[in-house]
């Protein structure tokens, strides 16, 4: 798409939200209290909270989370479906492997894992946040260096913001445009001139922006795919590559950070290998015989029933279960509303309605899935089954019509089907639904009364479990005359699909955080309807949506981000956008006992870069 039409998009966007703002403004100060805080910094500090003071003082050693006297060494092998042909992780094109991000490339500030959204010095030992909300400046650590040894600069910062602003991935591109411009006020200070300065959240994703060299991405080299191996600052480089098939990351020895309070009992193997299987089957087969060390399931059949081996019998692996405070993945068939029938929401209602999730959950998954009632589904930030407060009320008031009342009140509950798989009732409000939205039935077949053409549509899966999924929902959709043609593709066609639109109903998966923001609008905001490459992959064009994710980011404190959240929620259930799946109680995990990990679980559940591998084993 021309660049000239995509700015022009993006202003369009930035002015709805700046009027969508001013339109919610005062019901929300009404709910909130008189007036908004700003933050205050009067000198720069080594870490920053997006909603109240970070929990580690400056001089804080290592994370509760970790094990700081972990032993170094060894190798890790990880097992992952899919496959990739693209070693560049910040374009559209390609497919890049997994841990590009987490183990080569580092930003300015690291993410604790047992608070909602603190950062802490990293690339950027301080960070220093004008008073008006407007400017913020980044102190880089001297030490900071490439793992070609070249000294990271402001400069360097600069052309990382610019480079993945103009050429990055949508996602990155909206962030990043509402930055006025960077000035490098001394050798080691890079300071942002925001547009907003209500926009609390962006001086965080800032912080959170990955930094890349100039001398090597510069002059074109930034949008090229390629399996040209990268050049980053983090811990780990890329040793070797089998196109497609596997990626070795080894430990760098010159590594500039690694006596950080950040880093400290972290990146402790010597090497970690990540093997790309075609399905879970192999994956699993692969690790009985050794030859991955960790398996993360997510098939019950196989967490209850799978491990009677003999590795598994005399202790040699373990099956644990972690906790976690953040909001479930929202798993589900999302209808592309780009498309008809499913831009009628008496047909979503009416699809949603014949999904049998009681049959499902008893017959594949031996009810140990939870079914996902929410898009933050198990955290506080949920609507479901509460009713909204007054602060929701007044911040959904401009938008009366964009939220059921029964979500509102919140005594909706998801059609739940019925464990015999006979589910007569919901079958018949389906009926009326579509029938109502001109459909009829003739010769067994659900048929449009206008023009006489069949109710059938496709159904994009990428694993063997979705398809089985998707298989058994066809057969409860075809008791009504709906075809369903379901079609398993792999992951790199499953993926350009998925980013182009080209699809009537996919399966996807969304993670949520516990300090949702800008991110949002890369999920659910009108920006994505008719630009590819964002993760509104329904094409949800909601006005009360893009407000109130500029309220989100805008939250001034936890209480008003909780309200502002659960309304989104509210909007976005009431939508009917998906048919919600299921989600594990835990993250399951089976490890062989050469792999260890510390004794404490932080808040985002298990830290794969804190684990090590046991000495001599």
């Amino acid at each position: 798409m021309p660049a000239r039409r995509i700015e022009r998009q993006l202003q369009r966007a930035r002015l709805f939200r700046r009027r969508a703002f001013i339109l919610m403004s005062l019901p929300a100060l009404l709910a909130f209290g008189p007036g908004l805080t700003t933050r205050a910094d009067a000198e720069p500090v080594h870490g920053i909270a997006m909603h109240g003071a970070p929990k580690y003082p400056a001089d804080f050693q290592a994370f509760d989370y970790v094990n700081p006297e972990a032993p170094k060494g060894g190798s890790l092998t990880l097992p992952m479906v899919g496959t990739f042909d693209s070693l560049n992780p910040f374009i559209i094109r390609g497919q890049a492997p997994s841990g590009l991000r987490d183990y080569v490339f580092e930003s300015l500030m690291a993410r604790s894992r047992d608070e909602p959204f603190t950062l802490y010095g990293l690339i950027a030992k301080t960070i220093d946040l004008s008073e008006d909300g407007r400017a913020v400046t980044f102190t880089l650590d001297p030490r900071a260096r490439f793992a070609d040894g070249q000294r990271i600069t402001p400069e360097d910062v600069a052309f990382s913001w610019e480079v993945q602003r103009d050429q990055g991935r949508p996602n990155l591109r909206i962030y990043y445009r509402k930055v006025e411009r960077v000035e490098q006020p001394s050798p080691d200070r890079v300071r942002f001139i925001l547009e907003d300065g209500d926009d609390r959240e962006l001086p965080l994703v800032l912080a959170l922006m990955p930094i890349l060299p100039k001398h090597r991405y510069d002059n074109g080299r930034f949008e090229v795919t390629s399996l040209e191996l990268p050049l980053g600052s983090g811990p780990y480089v890329v040793a070797s590559i089998r196109p497609g098939a596997e990626i070795t990351y080894a430990r760098n020895p010159d590594y500039w950070g690694r006596d950080l309070a950040v880093n400290l009992g972290r990146f402790n193997f010597d090497q970690i290998r990540i093997v790309y299987f075609r399905d879970s089957n192999a994956a699993f087969e692969s690790f009985k015989k050794g030859l991955v060390d960790i398996l993360f399931e997510n098939d019950p059949t196989r967490w209850m029933r799978g491990f009677n081996f003999p590795a598994a019998n005399r202790g040699d692996v373990l099956k644990e279960s972690f906790a976690t405070g953040l909001p479930a993945p929202l798993t589900a068939f999302v209808f592309n509303t780009r498309r008809a029938p499913f831009s009628d929401i008496r047909v979503r209602e009416a699809l949603l309605k014949l999904f049998n999730g009681a049959w499902i959950n008893r017959n594949f998954y031996f009810d140990q899935f939870v079914r996902t009632d929410s898009y933050f589904a198990g955290s506080e930030l949920s609507a479901a089954g509460r009713p909204a407060g007054a602060a929701e009320r007044a911040l959904l008031a401009p938008f009366p019509s964009a939220v059921r009342s029964d979500i509102l009140d919140g005594s909706y509950r998801l059609p739940d089907g019925s464990e015999s798989g006979r589910d007569r009732e919901s079958r018949k409000a389906a009926l009326d639904l579509l029938e109502a939205a001109g459909f009829t039935i003739r010769n067994s077949q659900l048929v449009n009364g206008a023009t006489g053409l069949p109710f059938s549509f496709e159904l994009l899966t990428t694993t063997q479990e979705m398809e089985r999924l998707a298989l058994a929902y066809s057969r409860n959709l075809a008791s009504l005359g709906i075809t369903a043609r379901i079609r398993q593709v792999d992951s790199s066609q499953f993926q350009t699909r998925l980013q182009s639109y080209d699809f009537d109903v996919a399966h996807n998966v969304w993670q949520n955080s516990l300090s949702p923001g800008n991110e949002q609008e890369f999920y659910w905001g009108s920006y994505g309807v008719d630009h590819p490459g964002t993760r509104n992959y329904m094409g949800a064009n909601e006005r009360a949506i893009d407000a109130l994710i500029a309220r989100m980011v805008a939250a001034t404190s936890r209480d008003e981000l909780i309200s502002a959240t659960r309304a989104l929620d509210r909007v976005l259930m009431s939508g009917i956008y998906v048919v919600p799946l299921f989600h594990a109680p835990g993250q399951w995990v089976a490890r062989w006992t050469r792999i260890a990990h510390p004794k404490t679980t932080p808040l985002f559940g298990y830290q794969l870069d804190s684990w090590w591998r046991m000495p001599g084993l």
